[in-house]
């Protein structure tokens, strides 16, 4: 199965994928962590991307498409995996669907998980507070910034996604747990 997990940053996308990994063994790709891997080995392509993310602005969907294919071809795909952070844009979903069907794949559900931007706000402002460890872009005002751009570009994907009837919405301001319970409710009436 290849599952989209879709909704503004600091929703818990990451959090939920990793629980997938854990408990449906479906590997995450995060473009999150493989564009951070990048800056962190100080390649060209990291240098380039750090700069972009600092400003909470997207990188340009060939490299992304790119990082995408490699990971997705690795062996630990094979029976699917679950696409964190990608698609952002209309142009990535289209390009993604492309990726896949060239595989003999497709995208097979998308979960939205639903937030609040003041809770979002209010997340981040708490792990400031708490002292954790935080990455360069989290931060209120990157954040507020990142919101804005998802608004623009990624939120369009919910009517790409709905009008395939690929889409289904969980509750993201719920606890950890009670989200994972109903992702996991969701992908147990898919049909195999």
């Amino acid at each position: 199965m290849n599952l989209v997990l879709f909704g503004p940053p600091g929703a818990g996308k990451g959090t939920q994928a990793k629980i997938l990994k854990e408990t449906r063994g479906l590997p995450q790709l995060s473009t999150g962590d493989m564009l951070r891997a990048a800056i962190a080995e100080g390649t060209p392509l990291g240098t380039r991307c750090k700069a972009l993310l600092d400003k909470g602005e997207l990188v340009p969907d060939e490299v992304v498409i790119d990082i995408i294919a490699q990971r997705y071809d690795q062996p630990d795909c094979a029976g699917g995996a679950v696409f964190d952070g990608f698609p952002r844009t209309i142009p990535q979903a289209e390009a993604l669907d492309a990726m896949l069907a060239a595989r003999g794949k497709r995208i097979d559900l998308v979960l939205e998980l639903k937030v609040d931007d003041s809770v979002l706000l209010s997340r981040v402002e708490a792990r400031i507070k708490a002292g954790g460890v935080l990455r360069s872009d989290d931060t209120p005002e990157t954040l507020r910034y990142r919101l804005g751009v998802y608004y623009k570009n990624t939120a369009p994907l919910i009517d790409y996604y709905r009008r395939q009837g690929k889409l289904k919405t969980v509750d993201g301001m719920a606890p950890v747990d009670a989200v994972t319970s109903q992702i996991a409710a969701v992908l147990d009436a898919v049909p195999a």
